[in-house]
């Protein structure tokens, strides 16, 4: 019996367990509790890290060709995007990152992020390492609110596949939150691999870390003092396929 709308509480609850699952559920309502202490002080993030095949070839069909997508090569040339943690954007550039960026006949309409030799955390303190030089790292995939649905999503992953493909790159590794089940549908539907899970805990200076992989676990206080995770994907077994639709693309 689904539960009465007399109870918002009992539905979001039900939601979220439909959703989720219990344990990720149980980890959810951690994290908003977490949320509630005054000053932001605390949080709770939990990750899957996931590894995509690189492969060339069209993903759209042809199709979507009035969405552009090309580098924006620094911080003062990026078009207005979704807020992010001050100064995190200049972080990925120091890094060396690559922005990808679509727009379409309205502006702005999405980007995705590739560091080609892994990267610093923008959410926590935490580093991630990858083992093989055929290895890149995506991260922040984001398309505008008013063109999800349509091709955008697709062809993000068009031209990041042309890009590192021709970079020598054949994987491409990347983290999702556990709480976001759309982020986590859409990369299964591209094909991946799981890699492992982390859970990190942030109360004022101290962060604990739990983690499927090496180190397993950290505790550290000073900014200095960063887990480092390594991806290996040389031991993946196959590449999936890439012979995707853009209707199986769509968000």
């Amino acid at each position: 019996m689904a539960p009465s709308p007399r109870f918002p509480l009992l539905q979001r609850l039900a939601a979220s367990l439909d959703q989720l699952g219990w344990r990720d559920s149980a980890w959810l309502a951690v994290a908003r509790l977490l949320e509630s202490v005054p000053g932001g002080r605390c949080a709770l993030y939990r990750y899957q890290f996931v590894a995509q095949a690189v492969a060339p070839g069209s993903l759209c069909r042809g199709r979507g060709q009035s969405i552009a997508v090309a580098p924006c090569l620094a911080e003062a040339d990026l078009p207005p995007g979704p807020e992010r943690r001050p100064g995190a954007l200049h972080e990925r550039y120091r890094q060396g990152a690559q922005c990808l960026v679509a727009r379409d006949k309205s502006g702005m309409a999405g980007w995705i992020w590739l560091l080609r030799h892994g990267c610093q955390e923008d959410e926590v303190r935490a580093r991630y390492a990858l083992a093989s030089n055929q290895s890149s790292w995506d991260l922040d995939v984001w398309v505008h609110p008013e063109r999800r649905g349509g091709l955008v999503f697709a062809r993000l992953w068009e031209e990041a596949n042309a890009v590192l493909h021709a970079q020598g790159v054949r994987w491409t590794c990347s983290r999702i939150s556990r709480f976001n089940r759309a982020s986590l549908g859409a990369h299964a539907r591209l094909g991946t691999h799981a890699l492992g899970t982390a859970t990190f805990i942030r109360c004022g200076r101290w962060q604990w870390m739990a983690a499927s992989l090496p180190p397993y676990i950290h505790l550290s206080r000073r900014p200095d003092d960063i887990p480092c995770l390594a991806f290996d994907t040389s031991t993946l077994p196959h590449f999936p396929s890439l012979e995707l639709t853009c209707r199986i693309l769509k968000q």
